[in-house]
């Protein structure tokens, strides 16, 4: 019997690898995130058909509780429950606190943290319900360690590290398994955006952004694949990762190993 999947932010970059790891595999996939109606209908089919499974798209906006208790509801009338779910869902803004946007703030809070709140609240009766589930929350090495002017960003990720932690015991005892992966810089379009936004901060060319800024403290001086993290996610929800909950796994590149 397939597992079914819910995958937020999954209409690019780490989101959208996550979803064609668990696709290919023939798990049903619920994916999410923004972008044009044709663009996505295009991922959906592709995604649709590596495995056996089935894959759906739903818009659910991570800042709207309704509509996160929708994409919940959605997986669960159309699948039956939810095995896995990933919280990936981000976006990112760069600037000095003093200089930070308050509805900017709100926001970055809202879409990394709160959300993950909101999808593991409707989840986890479902997982309880089966004695067995996985919760995989894609933090970031920002999750262990903090950058300049990334201030909403740092404090987000540092806080789903905590939630991940806080759930993994409540829920050792029933089957299911919480666990964050922290990946370095991943070349995804989140992180292009923010280029151009670092270089202006820090008065620095783009180029310099990603050897002087990005690369610097990952000791392979490599961006990381997003296939990488894609498989970590994979082993996380198989069954040889059955005792492992409440941690993390740093793809980094060695940056956090500083």
């Amino acid at each position: 019997m397939s597992r079914t999947v819910v995958v937020t932010g999954s209409t690019s970059g780490i989101g959208l690898g996550v979803a064609k790891a668990f696709a290919a595999e023939g798990a049903n996939v619920v994916i999410n995130g923004f972008g044009p109606a044709d663009a996505i209908e295009a991922t959906r089919s592709e995604l649709d058909a590596l495995g056996a499974g089935t894959v759906l798209y739903h818009g659910a906006d991570m800042t709207k509780p309704v509509e996160i208790e929708d994409l919940i509801a959605t997986a669960v009338k159309s699948f039956g429950t939810v095995d896995v779910l990933v919280n990936n869902a981000g976006i990112q803004h760069v600037a000095k606190i003093e200089e930070f946007p308050p509805e900017k703030w709100d926001q970055l809070i809202a879409i990394l943290l709160t959300s993950a709140f909101h999808t593991m609240r409707h989840s986890i009766p479902l997982m309880k319900a089966t004695g067995k589930g996985r919760i995989i929350n894609v933090a970031s090495a920002h999750a262990l360690v903090a950058s300049p002017f990334k201030s909403a960003y740092v404090a987000a990720k540092h806080g789903i590290l905590g939630l991940t932690k806080t759930a993994a015991l409540e829920l050792a005892e029933f089957g299911i398994t919480v666990n964050a992966i922290c990946p370095g810089y991943v070349l995804t379009p989140l992180v292009e955006k923010q280029i151009p936004d670092t270089a202006r901060e820090r008065g620095i060319t783009e180029e310099q952004v990603k050897t002087e800024v990005m690369l610097k403290l990952q000791a392979t001086k490599e961006f990381v694949a997003i296939d990488e993290v894609a498989q970590a996610a994979i082993y996380l929800a198989s069954d040889a990762a059955k005792s492992i909950t409440g941690t993390h796994i740093s793809i980094d590149g060695g940056w956090t190993a500083q």
